[in-house]
């Protein structure tokens, strides 16, 4: 294997190249690279003993924490696979979790949703406590070697693509995410001394890519377990921060707490956003942040497919592809579209996935015609940058997060005085979209719109839950799907991603 560099590989190296360099600060817990590397091999040896093998899989039920980067690395060392899941989902959603990926150890925080997943009897593992418990399992174990891994067996596991009402497990490699790193520390112009804050949630792509690209160049990861205005404000001043997990709203409450402390936010090189932000910061000038941030990505391709900041002044807002990755745009027969034709954004490359956890009839799907097929309708334009239409089957995007309305629509149908719904976006200024629920009732079935609201906020994360429900007769449809275009038309629907 004398080709392969696996996420153990680098920080392996990094160990050795580094010996005096700051890997990790979470808190009172600061670690040197090689402190790192051996915490992770006391990590890798005690999973090993619980009997994560290569192959299986470890599943992280909590906030950020530098223990969800350690999981990861200790994995890798493994050839097992390492899940942080979304945390703020129900319990109902964390049980399907479980018995979907059926992991062999769970590392989980008490909440509400946690303990009633654990106590439910979810299909089980070793159940270890956050903290004192992992803390405990990692000075159980030793300090060994282990067998090389190939780097092109799956790692990562991050949930998505909730299209059929449920999600699946992407998965990726170590190939896929050490040549997305490449690629996004060139666009974004990291250097060895970069220090990203982790103040995004690490079950999120978004977020997930840019702890790796530090890791890659050998930067600082500061973790906090979830945003707090006031607390990256602290972390920045206190640890001299690059970069950190930020978008508009999360920036304005940012610049909202900042004049009544003394936090100096001047290390941080981020993206122009208002007035008031650029005077706090320093604005960057890489590709990356001088394009806004801008690009297609999703998680099947470890993040970012394309960049915008490959792409000046080019006519397609979605930039140009990443250099280890083709970009085709396929018609249903799997034929290239002529320039400026819209069909599905497909792809070939280094960065991308290797499919869904336990899904070979979408696998089939997502790999037809040897291309990977986004599920994203794009064009190519005249100077060969791309443009995002939109997906083909509709998604809403409120705040950083995207929800599909299949989901929210299976939890409504759930309600015994439901007979049948559609979710639909509406634009809202702040989160960018609202969802909203069009019901139809059962015969003479009357329930208010706040039980429906709150009966999805007890199935589903919060976030996914109708802001709005209006009642109407039946749902137009095309063929057996609801016809959203009219719901759209009808009840004010719009704003979505691409449009």
């Amino acid at each position: 294997m004398i080709h392969s560099l696996t996420l153990s590989d680098v920080l392996a190296e990094h160990a050795r190249s580094r010996p005096l360099g700051t890997a990790v600060v979470d808190g009172d817990v600061r670690l040197t690279y090689p402190e790192l590397d051996a915490r992770v091999s006391r990590l890798a040896d005690a999973l090993s003993a619980r009997g994560v093998a290569p192959g299986e899989r470890v599943l992280w039920l909590g906030q950020n924490s530098h223990a969800v980067l350690e999981l990861l690395l200790a994995c890798s060392r493994l050839g097992a696979v390492f899940c942080p899941a979304n945390w703020r989902q129900s319990a109902d959603e964390l049980r399907f979790v479980v018995d979907d990926l059926t992991p062999r150890v769970v590392v989980w925080e008490p909440s509400e949703a946690t303990t009633a997943t654990r106590e439910a009897g979810a299909a089980t593992g070793a159940w270890v406590r956050a903290g004192d418990g992992y803390e405990e399992l990692v000075a159980g174990g030793s300090v060994r070697d282990f067998p090389q891994v190939s780097d092109t067996e799956p790692v990562l596991a991050l949930y998505t693509a909730a299209f059929d009402g449920r999600p699946g497990a992407a998965l990726l490699s170590s190939a896929a995410l050490v040549a997305h790193s490449t690629s996004l520390l060139v666009v974004r112009q990291m250097e060895p001394d970069f220090t990203f804050l982790n103040s995004g949630p690490l079950f999120h792509v978004g977020t997930m890519m840019f702890c790796l690209a530090t890791l890659q160049i050998g930067g600082v990861n500061v973790f906090t377990p979830a945003f707090d205005a006031e607390e990256v404000c602290r972390l920045i001043d206190a640890e001299r921060v690059t970069q950190a997990f930020l978008f508009g709203p999360m920036i304005d409450a940012v610049v909202a707490v900042r004049p009544q402390g003394k936090y100096d936010l001047s290390s941080l090189r981020f993206v122009s956003h208002s007035a008031e932000w650029d005077e706090l910061i320093t604005v960057d000038d890489s590709p990356w942040c001088r394009s806004k941030m801008g690009g297609y990505g999703q998680t099947e391709v470890s993040g970012m497919l394309t960049f915008l900041g490959l792409a000046p002044g080019a006519a397609g807002f979605a930039g140009r592809p990443s250099p280890l990755v083709q970009v085709r745009i396929l018609g249903p027969e799997g034929d290239e579209l002529p320039v400026g034709e819209v069909g599905e954004i497909c792809a070939r490359g280094k960065s991308l996935f290797s499919g869904y956890f336990a899904r070979p009839d979408l696998n089939a799907a997502k790999f037809a015609y040897g291309w990977q097929h986004t599920g994203d309708l794009g064009r190519r334009e005249p100077d060969g940058s791309i443009t995002f239409i939109g997906p083909k089957l509709r998604v809403i995007k409120s705040g950083a997060e995207n929800v599909y309305p299949a989901e929210v629509e299976r939890a409504l149908r759930g309600h015994p005085a439901v007979a049948d719904a559609a979710v639909i976006g509406v634009p809202d200024e702040r989160w960018h979209q609202a969802v909203k629920a069009v019901v139809v009732l059962e015969g003479g079935a009357s329930v208010p719109a706040e039980e429906l609201i709150g009966h999805v906020k007890g199935l589903l994360a919060a976030y996914k839950k109708p802001r709005e429900v209006v009642f109407v007769d039946a749902i137009p449809k095309r063929g057996f799907t609801p016809d959203y275009d009219a719901l759209d038309r009808a009840h004010g629907g719009g704003n979505y991603p691409g449009a």
